[in-house]
């Protein structure tokens, strides 16, 4: 399997226009990838939640999220493939048998051949580590492999003209799918946050924004009672939510 799928998201494949992956050989060859856990879903939705039957709309800016463009969560898994050994091999640079996020940040790569962001590499090695140690093993990398592939079939996906990026009109439609109701004015904002010149997200970007946007949503929904779209928040509990210490 090793180096013969063209699309993947790690080393050993080769290059696949538009989009980004791992690349980790020396060739710098890139996969495809995507989002943990599921088989990418025909409908809206995000992780987490059960697939619902037939929902109505709710009131206010979200509706009780429908099965696709959720990764599942993860638990420690069966032992890592030989392929899962080789990936990991190459982006551990210096063999310590942990991979922290400068490594990942290396390795992994968007479609216009940018790196990851600290930001996305940092957080998904947060998701995985469950040692608390700021490194993943090879086993929490083989999770965190499957979770960047799922995402990246999900964002080609939404990526309805093939560029590598999200622009605002297939953000729009991806969010109604997802059950938001977001305006285009918020969605403006979300785009110009990541790329204020072409308001457009990268597969890195659309990771960390939708991840966050997931978090938010679940914490407002746990305070929204009666499901109106309007909570009332103390300020240490905004200052929480705002830092991720609140949930």
């Amino acid at each position: 399997m090793y180096g013969q799928q063209q699309g993947g998201g790690y080393p050993g494949s080769a290059p696949q226009s538009g989009y980004g992956g791992y690349p980790g050989n020396q060739q710098q060859q890139q996969m495809r990838g995507g989002y943990p856990g599921s088989n990418p879903g025909q409908g809206g939705g995000y992780p987490g939640s059960a697939p619902p039957q037939q929902q109505q709309q709710q009131q206010g800016g979200y509706q009780p999220l429908q099965q696709s463009y959720r990764p599942q969560n993860y638990s420690a898994g069966p032992p890592a493939s030989e392929q899962i050994q080789t990936w990991f091999r190459a982006v551990d640079t210096d063999n310590s048998g942990q991979i922290d996020a400068a490594e990942l940040k290396k390795a992994l790569v968007n479609g216009n051949w940018s790196n990851f962001s600290e930001e996305a590499c940092t957080l998904m090695i947060s998701m995985f580590d469950r040692t608390r140690s700021g490194t993943i093993s090879i086993n929490e990398f083989g999770d965190l492999y499957n979770y960047i592939n799922q995402w990246k079939a999900i964002f080609e996906g939404i990526d309805r003209d093939r560029s590598g990026f999200i622009e605002q009109n297939e953000l729009m439609a991806a969010f109604q799918q997802m059950g938001y109701r977001f305006t285009p004015t918020f969605v403006q904002n979300l785009l110009s946050k990541y790329d204020p010149q072409n308001r457009r997200l990268t597969l890195d970007n659309f990771i960390v924004s939708s991840v966050q946007i997931k978090r938010l949503t679940d914490s407002f929904r746990v305070r929204d009672k009666e499901m109106k779209g309007q909570v009332t928040l103390g300020y240490e509990d905004f200052v929480g939510l705002a830092l991720g210490t609140h949930h």
